[in-house]
């Protein structure tokens, strides 16, 4: 009788165990976060999207179950920087579209979420130059994980003085596109209209908020890594929890002119993991 009572329990334990390990397997990612695996030629990538960006991860799910990530290469590949991917043109390997111009004829509003910041394996959306793009405007499908590199406090601090001055910038900018008339005179000389417009950044430059990273993001970046100066310009809407040894990989290839690896590495498909039930915001 104690024999089989003994047998019983390793029965009853050996079905439980195996109940952990199912569940474990399951619920090892975040539970209200979708969990995007990307499988590619040099390994898998598994991303948890974040809440606080909504219109960018909506926008990623809904081209994820599309299957419109799937057969697109990385385009544009820099060690110690990032590597991008998302350009319809490249599922042609004989495409002569230059590489990083496709698109899907749709933008996708900024989300800049103070506590999100370019830390290696950042996910970030790709987009047009300010010049055209002032809004900062997301590229519909193009994106790039961070790599990034290791960096002193006082380069930080460097950082923190240029990204106040390109918001100054942007603010004396638009001040002046939005005075443009009455500020322009029809004699007026290129070095009278920069004088015009150090006036209004001299100005705005006493004005604008000072950037600085947070506590966080300085000891990221001082001690992990990542790419601080895309920040407040780019909008991160997650981050890599498994794979950063396969972005190592990317990173590393040898490439040709425009950063174009000279091998193909390509986005096999892409599976969601885990898809928590939220309101979504795609289009």
């Amino acid at each position: 009788m104690k024999r089989l009572a003994n047998f019983c329990l390793r029965v009853f334990c050996a079905g439980v165990c195996t109940l952990p390990l199912f569940s474990c397997a399951a619920s090892k990612y975040p539970k209200d976060q979708y969990v995007v695996k990307i499988e590619t030629t040099k390994g898998d990538i598994v991303v948890a999207l974040d809440n606080d960006t909504p219109l960018h991860r909506d926008n990623f799910v809904k081209l994820v179950k599309e299957d419109f990530y799937n057969g697109v290469s990385f385009h544009r590949v820099i060690q110690n920087f990032m590597i991008q991917t998302g350009d319809p043109n490249t599922k042609d390997p004989n495409s002569k579209a230059l590489p990083g111009t496709g698109d899907l004829g749709y933008t996708v509003p900024a989300e800049f979420v103070l506590g999100k910041f370019h830390k290696k394996g950042a996910l970030a959306a790709a987009r047009m130059g300010d010049n055209v793009n002032p809004e900062k405007r997301s590229s519909a499908s193009q994106f790039y994980i961070v790599q990034g590199e290791v960096y002193t406090p006082e380069q930080l601090e460097q950082f923190e003085m240029r990204i106040t001055q390109q918001n100054a910038y942007q603010l004396a900018m638009k001040r002046f596109n939005e005075q443009r008339e009455k500020l322009m005179k029809p004699d007026m000389s290129q070095e009278d209209m920069r004088r015009v417009f150090d006036s209004l950044m001299t100005s705005e430059m006493r004005n604008v908020v000072e950037f600085h990273f947070s506590p966080e993001a300085m000891q990221i970046y001082t001690s992990v890594g990542g790419t601080p100066h895309l920040d407040n310009s780019y909008t991160v809407f997650g981050e890599v929890i498994e794979g950063l040894d396969v972005v190592d990989a990317i990173a590393a290839a040898e490439t040709a002119q425009g950063d174009v690896p000279k091998e193909r590495i390509e986005i096999k498909k892409m599976i969601i993991l885990n898809e928590p039930k939220l309101k979504t915001s795609a289009r």
